[in-house]
């Protein structure tokens, strides 16, 4: 569970509903009319954006900056420097039955063991690390969409808002809910951007960069330990993948 993204968003609406309260009612600014034109229809011009498959997949996506368990790069280089050592002392059959909670690392790990050469280990652990960068980048993609149109349809909201008003400006009564839904469209708009998509689609930007170093990290890994490296050369060569400070902590502690 990354606390981080709940406790800030958490927060953030907290303030919101908070300042809301202070200033009178919370009922004043809930508006049925702002919310189809800004939620729903911001959502539907993301969904117009893409395919059908790409937009109901987007829940997956979003979920990964709730809720992501992701091995650390020391982590990593420990268990490549562990199955390292045991494929020069028992060959790559001796990798058969290694314990892997990494799916990435299983699957270039169960190829040295069925024998594939090099390049098509290679190919097949890039392919994959591709296909992962594409499918983090859709949602990103999406994510970064909505946060640009929420805006753009609490100003066509306040438009409607203001076109109302100004046609019925004989009617006292009406000018009010026409005036409420200028203004809370914007808010919204301003709202589902800023509080929620932004944050998540940055929030995805790191996973993906995260990831895409963890299977860098694990094909170079897996290509060394093929080639027959010694693991204390193949650890160093991945300890580049760690912060400066962090490669020299780990020199101290050997």
């Amino acid at each position: 569970m990354d606390l981080a993204t709940i406790v800030g968003m958490l927060g953030a609406i907290g303030f919101i509903v908070m300042a809301m309260v202070l200033g009178g009612s919370i009922s004043m600014f809930i508006d049925t009319q702002s919310i189809l034109i800004v939620f729903c229809g911001s959502i539907f011009v993301v969904l117009s954006n893409y395919n059908m498959g790409q937009f109901f997949g987007i829940g997956k996506i979003i979920g990964k900056s709730f809720m992501f368990k992701l091995e650390s790069p020391d982590e990593l280089i420990e268990k490549s420097v562990e199955m390292a050592d045991a494929a020069r002392k028992g060959g790559f059959l001796a990798l058969e039955e290694a314990e892997i909670t990494n799916g990435f690392m299983q699957k270039g790990i169960d190829m040295l063991v069925d024998g594939h050469d090099a390049d098509v280990v290679r190919e097949t652990l890039q392919k994959d690390i591709k296909l992962t960068t594409e499918r983090h980048e859709t949602g990103i993609g999406m994510l970064s969409s909505l946060a640009e149109v929420a805006p753009a349809m609490g100003m066509i909201g306040t438009l409607i808002g203001l076109v109302a008003m100004l046609s019925n400006m004989d009617d006292p009564k009406s000018i009010g809910p026409a005036m409420a839904v200028a203004l809370l469209t914007t808010l919204y708009g301003a709202f589902l951007s800023n509080v929620i998509a932004i944050p998540i689609s940055n929030k995805l930007a790191l996973r993906l960069s995260e990831e895409k170093l963890n299977q860098e990290l694990i094909l170079d890994a897996v290509l060394g330990i093929q080639d027959g490296q010694n693991p204390k050369v193949i650890e160093t060569l991945l300890k580049n993948y760690l912060a400066e400070s962090k490669r020299g902590s780990s020199t101290e502690e050997e």
